[in-house]
């Protein structure tokens, strides 16, 4: 995997070396001047637009720009394209460039080191295709958000049921190792908390005889929410808050009953619902297929964490997040080489 900083480098597309030179200057019809590069030990020329959103595209990039943003204002598909003057299914192309930069993108959070980090959980639900029950339905997106920065960690689409889960918490098990103290906490929903102790529990040796128990890391707190009345039913009371999964004895248990809320993130998945098109019934249905509904959420993850100020903080959250000394223009993400 290339280095972070070599994101905006050429590097040759045959034998990966890093001796490249610029050979010449063309001409492009919506573009301007773009360099052709040469590799200087397999002689191998490629444009600089080469492992970028934009290759082989002769939209006009401020063009391909605009798409991406009045999209992520909440219009439609066909909306935007009537509004551009493009196919929709070319718009749909563009975003499905835009959102395969998220895993380069996210490698700048994956790589940072944190002090302390507060995630919160919560999930929100739209109609794909035709409807269903929402038991049987991919509508599904659980959405895990930073809290002090409101960084999206990850959201993902589908059935709500252990794939799901799993596949959002790998994302936090990512930060565990790059953090000293790290919390999270949710509205109700303890498989959050049980998937990320199937991620990375671990054996906690006390010199004591028989088998020794399994807890979370040291410094990982888990707390949940319980919701809903409980008097009717059969058994103890389960308390309001709680840790679904035995922690670490060494980990600090100060932390606020009135913090245990996922506030934030609910926030969060309103503004959702008004930007994102897919979840808001401005056609005939919400989203068309899942697949369509995970590239709008990742356009959306993407625009969020680096090119959109957060409403709340007035800062983009990569750059409060400290993971970046600036935010990105959509021009910049889509001349950013993907990661290798």
């Amino acid at each position: 995997m290339a280095p972070m900083d070599t994101h905006y480098s050429q590097i040759c597309p045959k034998c990966k070396s890093f001796d490249v030179i610029t050979l010449k200057l063309y001409v492009t019809v919506h573009n301007g001047e773009r360099k052709l590069h040469r590799c200087s030990e397999c002689e191998t020329n490629f444009s600089e637009t080469y492992g970028t959103p934009m290759e082989n595209l002769k939209s006009p990039i401020s063009k391909v720009a605009s798409a991406l943003k009045i999209r992520s204002e909440g219009m439609g598909l066909r909306a935007t394209g009537r509004v551009l003057g493009s196919d929709k299914n070319t718009i749909s192309g563009w975003e499905k460039r835009f959102a395969d930069q998220k895993e380069t993108l996210m490698l700048y959070a994956f790589c940072h080191q944190f002090v302390s980090l507060t995630f919160e959980g919560d999930e929100l639900y739209t109609v794909v295709g035709k409807r269903t029950a929402p038991s049987d339905s991919v509508g599904w997106t659980a959405v895990i958000m930073e809290r002090g920065s409101r960084f999206l960690v990850d959201q993902q689409c589908g059935k709500k049921d252990a794939d799901l889960f799993d596949s959002v918490m790998r994302s936090v098990s990512q930060f565990i190792a790059q953090t000293q103290d790290l919390t999270f906490l949710s509205d109700g929903e303890r498989r959050y908390g049980n998937t990320l102790f199937s991620l990375c529990a671990e054996v906690l040796k006390t010199g004591t005889c028989g088998r020794p128990p399994k807890v979370l890391p040291q410094g990982i707190r888990v707390r949940v929410k319980n919701k809903g009345d409980q008097n009717h039913k059969r058994g103890p009371k389960r308390p309001k808050y709680q840790s679904p999964q035995r922690e670490h004895p060494d980990t600090d248990q100060n932390l606020p009953e009135s913090e245990i809320n996922a506030n934030r993130t609910e926030a969060q998945n309103a503004a959702k619902r008004r930007r994102n098109s897919a979840f808001r019934r401005r056609t005939n249905t919400y989203a068309k297929s899942e697949e369509g509904l995970q590239r709008t959420l990742d356009v959306d993850l993407v625009i969020h964490n680096f090119v959109r100020p957060h409403w709340t903080t007035g800062i983009v959250p990569a750059v409060k997040l400290g993971i970046k000394k600036a935010p990105l223009r959509l021009e910049d993400i889509l001349t950013m080489k993907k990661a290798a």
